[in-house]
Order: C-alpha cells, then structure tokens, then sequence
C-alpha cells in the first residue's frame, strides 16, 4: 500500500521528533457535522451506517476534508464484539446502546464465544480496507476497539448504565464469571484488533471508557490484567512498519503509572489530568494523548485557543504528544469551532518543538 504521506501520528506516538503537534479527535466523524447526518439518514440507522462499509468509509473520510488533521480514524462502535457474539445490538434514538440478550444466567456466560473477525466482523475489516485504499497515504488510519472490561459493562448491563449495578454484583457476589467474561472479551478484542491491523490500520487504540467506575484493586484485577494481556497479544509491526496503540481509561488519572507499564506506546488521558503532571509521572515511558475538554469546544474561538495553549504549555517542549479531547466531541459542537482548534494547534505548537 502507498506509503504515508504524512507520518506525523505515528511517529509521536512512537515519541520520534515531529516538527509539530499532531491532533486529531475522538468521535471526530460524528454528529456535530452535517454531512454525517446527512449520510446516518441515508443509510437508515446508525447500525446500518456502520455495517455498510461504502458509507462506514464515507463517514470515516468527512472529517478530513473539512479540517488538516493528522489521521483518520474507521468508524465504527466499540459494541461490535458483543454484537457478533449473538447478544443482539440495537440502538434506541436518544438512548444510546441495547442488547436484547444481555449476560443474566451463567450458562450464557459459559457458551460465550470468541467470534471469527473475518467471518463475523467482516464489515469493519471491509471498512478499514476501504478507507485505507481511499486515504491513499495522506494521514494514518486508526482502527479501535472497546476494553475487554468496558465491553463487559454493556453486556452484563444490557446497555449504558448510572450505577453499574449488574456488573458490580457480578464482580463481588461471582468473580469467576466476570472473569470469565472478561478472558473471552480479551481473545476477542485482540483478534479483532489484530484482523483491523491485518486489513490496514496503521494505530489501534483501546477505549476502557468504564474502567475509571471500579476501585483500585478491582481495576487492577478486573480491567488493567486484561488490557496488558491484548497489548502484549497486539501485532507490534506490520510490512515492516510500527503499529503503534493506545490505552484510554477514562477516569483513570488515579493508575497512570501502571497503566503506562503495560506496554502499551501511548496514553490517553481524559480532561480531569493535567498532562504536564502526567508526562513527569509516567516519566518518558509512553506518550501522551489528550486531552482538552470536549466543553470548550462550545464556547467559541477565544475560549478554544485558550484551552488548546494551554494544554500545549501544560505538555512543554518535546515530542510525544498527540493532541486530542479529553473524551469524544459533543454532537453540539458547531464545526467551525473545529476549525479554530485545529488550526491553533498546528500555529502554536511548532514552538514546543
């Protein structure tokens, strides 16, 4: 495949030298942007867009042709493993994720099965082929998936959840059986990485967005044990190029250092962390990823050119950072304030470089 063009992600996640910040954004395709409303109406639901990988690939590339970032990333949901699995996702407008057949009884936990990617999941592998081909080399594609633990959550939970009460009674009352969960999620999640990678994706990244709800222990046990488990699983290099990959716990400034010892290439930090703390604690192990507040983003230039200096000072001088939001942009966000972010990123950070 045409080699990339603009290298910039890769290599400070790789904590190489980059002339500048380079910055993309989680949930970057999404609904802040007409054009992807527009195409989630075309293709009928949000479910429909994502297994169909002719506009899976249009949405993925809408981003980059409004604003200079430094990569794409496929898109997609991280609930498409539980998916496969049988559970039967579907999304309820305004309420986000549901599965009809949500974890209960212990004899469907003990029949869980990892599914095949290329058999069940052939969808996204067809979507990151897709965007790779049509990305021709401008920016890297970054494939995804959920946590093994936070995959658990919605599938013991039936859905999103204010207090996780089915999984926390699962962990204390039958630890065995989350654990159990939580092994066949692990050979899931690195499988399906492993395939997206295989497919093209040049930078995965794992999205442990409910590992931040447990205590310290429990996240030890039940979340931190299983990410080290698919990063040391994790396809390292790929044609002779590094595939770099990123842990994001959210609510997880409390374990950077050993989340940082996971081996693991880079950190996502959520907006509660100040990343210059951050960078002294994990002391150059991994880079950083973040991590400015979605919120500013809807408080217009002045607020958002504040907020991305900032962030930048917070870092300091040096390479391996990518800059990011500290959690996936808000559907509220008008797109010309993207603008504004992207645009002081790649005017203010050259200076830190």
């Amino acid at each position: 495949m045409t080699k990339l063009k603009n290298d910039t992600l890769i290599r400070a996640l790789l904590r190489q030298p980059t002339a500048y910040t380079p910055v993309w954004l989680m949930r970057q395709a999404g609904r802040y942007l007409p054009e992807y409303n527009q195409t989630r109406a075309r293709a009928g639901s949000f479910l429909a867009l994502c297994k169909n990988p002719d506009l899976a690939t249009e949405v993925t590339l809408q981003p980059l042709a409004r604003y200079p970032l430094d990569a794409a990333i496929v898109f997609s949901d991280i609930l498409t493993i539980p998916d496969a699995m049988g559970l039967g996702l579907h999304f309820l407008e305004g309420e986000g994720p549901r599965f009809e057949r949500p974890l209960r009884e212990e004899w469907e936990i003990r029949n869980l099965q990892v599914p095949d990617p290329a058999e069940h999941l052939s969808y996204v592998l067809d979507t990151v082929r897709q965007a790779r081909r049509a990305l021709d080399g401008a920016v890297p594609l970054i494939g995804f998936s959920g946590s093994p633990f936070t995959l658990a959550c919605y599938m013991i939970e039936g859905g999103g959840s204010s207090d996780f009460r089915a999984v926390k009674t699962l962990l204390y009352r039958r630890p065995e059986l989350l654990h159990h969960i939580l092994d066949v999620n692990c050979r899931a999640v690195t499988a399906y990485l492993n395939a997206q990678i295989e497919a093209g994706a040049q930078a995965v990244m794992l999205f442990d967005t409910w590992g931040g709800i447990l205590g310290t222990a429990e996240f030890h046990e039940f979340s931190l044990r299983y990410l080290q488990r698919v990063v040391n699983g994790l396809t390292r290099e790929r044609r002779g190029e590094r595939i770099p990959n990123i842990l994001f716990t959210k609510g997880g400034g409390g374990w950077l250092e050993e989340i940082a010892a996971s081996g693991c290439d880079a950190l996502g930090l959520d907006w509660t962390v100040d990343i210059g703390l951050a960078r002294q604690r994990v002391g150059g192990r991994v880079a950083l990823q973040g991590n400015l507040d979605p919120a500013v983003l809807l408080a217009g230039p002045d607020a958002i050119r504040a907020g991305v200096r900032s962030v930048l000072s917070a870092y300091g001088k040096g390479d391996g950072h990518v800059f990011n939001l500290g959690h996936g942009i808000s559907q509220y966000t008008p797109p010309e304030n993207v603008s504004v972010l992207v645009e002081t990123v790649r005017d203010s950070s050259p200076a830190y470089h």
